[in-house]
């Protein structure tokens, strides 16, 4: 934990407020966790899914 403090310390979070800092690590969650979401469901499904490419 103490390298993700100084981390954000160190970084462009660290001169903001606490609370802007939660809001932009829960939206950086929150985007990592629906693109590791998708790639588990493309993983497991893909092999089924009709992909068109097209214009």
């Amino acid at each position: 934990m103490d390298v993700f403090s100084e981390i954000i310390q160190k970084s462009a979070l660290g001169i903001m407020s606490r609370p802007y800092k939660a809001a932009t690590l829960l939206l950086f969650s929150a985007i990592v966790t629906m693109l590791m979401t998708m790639l588990v469901i493309l993983l497991i499904h893909g092999p089924a899914m009709v992909i068109r490419f097209g214009y």
